[in-house]
């Protein structure tokens, strides 16, 4: 099933939900025009006659001509029209197929620049629920805590329950230094927890390196937050850069990446796969066997030893690259177990300017392994340390001795995680912890008073953040660096 008669690579994209105000937007059509043709010739020749259109239609006009007579109240067609198309969509069940009527694709359309102003995270609907795929990198929304799976239920005093996600979205988005309040439920904790995002500009900066050594040995990170349109042309620069500074091994970061194009991972694939392996397959339509394989352009290997990074943040075309190294290039994975999803959605943009995405496709691993809903495992896994997952401390009440509960025992994590013994960790302040607390206060020139209050709580989040940044307390980064280096050292 190709749409509209063109390769998959002209319009599909492969992320986790490109229909978010939030994530950085990519439905631009890649064939440089729309498909509204198509659609504007197929819905003319449904009602050009009883016999062009199914059955189940009579039905739905039956309906429409009910309302319009007999409905208490005056009711647009076009209102109507725009109903029965979400509706539609909407049986499909499926989290990734979406329809944005003109007003919000407009909106949405704007988002498509260098930058936009949120909290900076993808998410996706998942059980009726606004479900966090991954918060961009630096973006407010890691800033603040938010987790791959965190479900939000609210924003600023306002549920979410019920609304689709574009209206949701909406409610999270706003302008640049105002407030979100975001009430979510965390799997594993019990009660929900109060994340506060400030919202700023969003910067796309999709492609970052640097060089680290590690024992001798200079190792390449590059660091790939999103697979965007200019996405391998960047990715392939600083590699070249990196080449040219004498790495002896190479790190690709896609932890936290929520997806992106398929043709950006594709020709990264083609710069990385040896002997022109095999990149990935999209199999069509439940009615089609039709199939379409992309293959690397490189003859050789590079000459230096390459590891890729994965966790839970790691989704779609992430996950495309990610099994293409393994099972083509023969590359280690690093870290945790990646999202898991395996479907190709293709946007077309109807004759008013709405737009309709649809899942058109599944795709599959080199070795033909279809990853939705499984995710896929590393070679080595390795998990952060405990107060990598440390949440926002209450900014609506102090923390102080004698007190109990979750935000305490949050405290002492993060107490923990800059070094200070808080005495324990079951969530009771004690007068241990008071000391771990003082002694922060005293070597932050902060009022020595054993209690959190506002100045206290900006800095413990702040300086836990800077250590969480540090190179040498990721572990998986670590690992993935130390497997290089060995494998370079053995060449």
């Amino acid at each position: 099933m190709k749409w509209n008669g063109r390769s998959v690579l002209a319009l599909v994209l492969v992320s986790m939900v490109a229909s978010s105000f939030l994530t950085m937007g990519l439905m631009k059509n890649w064939a440089g025009g729309s498909s509204n043709g198509t659609i504007t010739a197929s819905a003319s020749s449904l009602f050009r006659g009883s016999q062009e259109y199914p059955q189940e239609f009579k039905k739905l006009l039956e309906a429409y001509s009910a309302i319009k007579q007999e409905y208490i109240e005056n009711v647009s067609t076009g209102q109507l029209v725009e109903g029965a198309i979400s509706g539609m969509v909407g049986s499909l069940k499926d989290p990734y197929s979406d329809y944005m009527d003109p007003a919000t694709a407009e909106e949405f359309n704007s988002t498509l620049h260098s930058t936009f102003q949120g909290i900076g995270t993808e998410v996706t609907m998942q059980n009726g629920r606004v479900t966090v795929v991954s918060p961009f990198k630096n973006s407010p929304a890691e800033k603040a805590g938010l987790k791959p799976n965190d479900q939000i239920i609210s924003v600023n005093g306002e549920s979410l329950e019920g609304l689709d996600l574009h209206q949701a979205v909406t409610k999270i988005r706003g302008p640049k230094g105002t407030k979100a309040v975001l009430k979510i439920m965390r799997p594993g904790v019990p009660e929900p927890l109060t994340i506060v995002c400030i919202r700023d500009d969003i910067p796309i900066e999709t492609v970052t390196s640097q060089i680290i050594e590690k024992n001798g040995v200079k190792i390449g990170v590059i660091s790939l937050t999103q697979f965007s349109s200019d996405t391998a042309d960047h990715f392939k620069e600083q590699l070249a850069d990196l080449e040219k500074k004498g790495i002896g091994g190479l790190v690709i970061d896609v932890r936290g990446n929520p997806g992106g194009y398929l043709l950006a991972v594709k020709e990264i694939g083609e710069v990385l796969i040896p002997n022109r392996g095999k990149i990935v397959q999209i199999e069509y339509g439940s009615n089609s066997k039709e199939k379409e394989e992309y293959f690397s352009k490189a003859d050789e290997a590079k000459p230096y030893p390459i590891a890729v990074l994965i966790n839970a943040g790691s989704a779609s075309a992430s996950e495309i690259l990610a099994s293409a190294m393994r099972e083509s290039g023969g590359y280690k994975l690093i870290g945790e177990k990646s999202f898991g999803k395996g479907t190709v959605q293709s946007t077309m943009e109807m004759a008013d300017k709405s737009q309709l995405k649809l899942t058109i496709a599944k795709w599959l691993t080199p070795k033909g392994n279809w990853i939705h809903e499984k995710g896929i495992e590393p070679d080595v896994k390795v998990s952060q340390p405990d107060y990598f997952n440390a949440t926002q401390l209450p900014t609506d009440k102090v923390l102080a001795r004698d007190m109990a509960g979750s935000d305490v025992k949050n405290l002492q994590l993060i107490l923990s995680g800059l070094k200070l013994s808080p005495g324990r960790n079951d969530g009771y302040f004690d007068e241990k912890t008071e000391q771990a607390v003082k002694q922060f206060q005293a070597a932050h020139k902060l009022p020595v008073t054993g209690k959190v209050d506002a100045a206290t709580r900006t800095a413990l989040e702040d300086s836990l953040r800077d250590e969480i940044r540090k190179p040498d307390n990721d572990l998986q980064l670590q690992k993935a660096l130390d497997v290089v280096r060995r494998d370079a050292k053995a060449k």
